[in-house]
């Protein structure tokens, strides 16, 4: 219930500043997209205290009326969980494999000025079936014509089938050294981060991104957690797709 008390605030509050937009619908009507590939280091499972590199596949910037500087706009919202089994850490040893998880979703931006302020929700098909997505504002500096840096602060959260999925422990999993857990729904993640773009041509950038990461309510209490903080630090090259209709 908290949960959805939360998305409906942030929703109905970008929704009351949609009054008098377009919604980047009229005029020159586009799609736009940044595609690309990366590589990401991160913590082996959300929670665990070793980290590891894996591929980053990236897909950011995506909306409707692309061209729009202002205002309400809407876009597609992808994710990817890695899977997660035993061999990845000794503190997973005993704890039933994930198999890696796949998110659509969508998203609901409103930019004024230097700062974007987002919601984005997603379903999970593979390794988990429920709700996720991030709450969260950046601000825009454009030190040249090449060069922009955002700072942001953002919330992570997942319904109780996402959450329990990845921070629960089911009774048969419980073992004398750790005890059974049920982690309901909410916010589990707050983040403060950074990301860097450098334009090498008019469609082509280089990204870079920080990310500092702290596990929060039922996720942080979960005894397979080894460590709360979860930085995370991401490199990769993407390309602008733009699509008139």
């Amino acid at each position: 219930m908290k949960l959805a008390l939360c998305l409906t605030l942030g929703l109905s509050a970008l929704a009351g500043a949609a009054a008098a937009q377009d919604f980047g619908l009229s005029g020159d009507r586009q799609f736009s997209v940044d595609l690309g590939l990366g590589v990401v280091g991160k913590s082996t499972y959300p929670g665990a205290d070793d980290a590891e590199a894996q591929p980053w596949i990236i897909w950011k910037n995506a909306s409707f009326g692309g061209t729009a500087k202002e205002g309400l706009s809407f876009g597609g919202s992808f994710g990817m969980v890695g899977s997660r089994d035993e061999d990845d850490d000794d503190a997973l040893i005993g704890l039933e494999e994930i198999d890696r998880a796949y998110e659509i979703g969508g998203k609901v931006s409103y930019r004024r000025g230097p700062v974007n302020s987002y919601v984005t929700l997603r379903r999970g098909f593979g390794g988990h079936e429920g709700l996720t997505g991030e709450v969260g504002a950046k601000y825009r500096t454009e030190l040249s014509d090449r060069v922009t840096l955002w700072s942001g602060l953002e919330l992570g959260y997942g319904d109780d089938e996402y959450n329990d999925t990845y921070f629960g422990v089911s009774s048969d999993e419980a073992t004398a050294g750790r005890a059974a857990y049920s982690a309901g729904g909410g916010f589990n993640k707050a983040a403060i981060t950074f990301e860097a773009r450098y334009d090498l041509t008019e469609n082509l950038a280089v990204l870079g991104e920080v990310e500092y990461g702290k596990l929060i309510g039922d996720a942080a209490d979960s005894p397979i957690v080894q460590d709360e903080y979860q930085p995370a630090l991401r490199l990769g090259i993407v390309r602008r797709f733009s699509f008139g209709f």
